[in-house]
C-alpha cells in the first residue's frame, strides 16, 4: 500500500528520514517495475540547514520545487553526472527534503542490472544516490512528480527497524555546511550490504 499523502506532510524531516528505512521504493518506467526497500537516507532541514539547497530561504529555478507541498520528488543533477532522488516533505513553503541514498533491490533485479550495465548482483548496484536513480530509471523528467503516481511511489510493507539497528551519523559530502555538516542526519541500516560507504 502506498504511503498516504499525510505521511509526507510532517514537520520533522529528521524523523521522517529515519522512518523511511524499510519502506519500499518503486518505479514503473515503460511498463517495467523495479524497486526495493530503503536502507539509507539523509535529511535536509530547509532554510535553517546550511547543507540544504534551500538554506537561508534560497529560491532558484532548481530549488523552487522544494517549497511545494510534500509528497513529490525533487530530482537534480550532481557533478553533472548523477541524478539524485529526494523526497520533498512538510507543508507548502517549508522546503524540507530527504535524499534517498541506498536501497536493497527486491523487484525487477534483471531490469536494474541492465540499467547499471552489470552482469551479476553486487552491493554497488543500489548503494549511493546516483546508483539508486540509475538502477530505478529515475531522471529529471520525473522531477516534481507525485509519490501517489503510477511512475514513482513508496510503499509500507510492514518492515521496520529498531533504534539499535539504525546508525545516525553525519551526512556525506557537505563539509561546506560548517557545524551543520556534523549533524547526525544520515540514517542507515546497520550491517546491510546495500549501504554507501562509510558504513561502519
Amino acid at each position: 500500500m502506498k504511503l498516504p499523502q499525510s505521511y509526507y506532510l510532517g514537520s520533522d524531516v529528521v524523523a521522517i528520514g529515519k522512518s523511511l528505512l524499510g519502506k519500499y521504493l518503486f518505479t514503473s518506467i515503460n511498463g517495467l517495475i523495479s524497486g526495493g526497500y530503503i536502507t539509507e537516507t539523509e535529511s535536509y532541514n530547509g532554510v535553517v540547514d546550511r547543507a540544504s539547497h534551500a538554506f537561508g530561504n534560497r529560491k532558484t529555478p532548481r530549488t523552487q520545487i522544494m517549497y511545494e507541498e510534500g509528497g513529490i520528488a525533487y530530482i537534480y543533477l550532481c557533478y553533472g553526472i548523477h541524478e539524485m532522488l529526494n523526497i520533498v516533505t512538510s507543508v507548502e513553503g517549508q522546503p524540507h527534503a530527504i535524499l534517498i541514498r541506498a536501497i536493497e533491490p527486491t523487484t525487477g533485479i534483471d531490469i536494474m542490472l541492465a540499467r547499471r550495465n552489470m552482469l551479476t548482483l553486487k552491493p554497488n548496484i543500489t548503494a549511493g544516490p546516483g546508483s539508486v536513480a540509475k538502477a530505478l530509471g529515475i531522471n529529471r523528467k520525473l522531477n516534481g512528480i507525485s509519490l501517489q503516481s503510477e511512475a514513482l511511489w513508496i510503499e509500507d510493507k510492514g518492515l521496520s527497524f529498531s533504534d539499535d539497528q539504525i546508525a545516525a551519523v553525519p551526512r556525506i559530502g557537505v563539509a561546506y555546511a560548517g557545524e551543520d555538516a556534523l549533524l547526525p542526519y544520515r540514517f542507515y541500516v546497520k550491517g546491510n550490504i546495500y549501504v554507501s560507504k562509510p558504513n561502519k
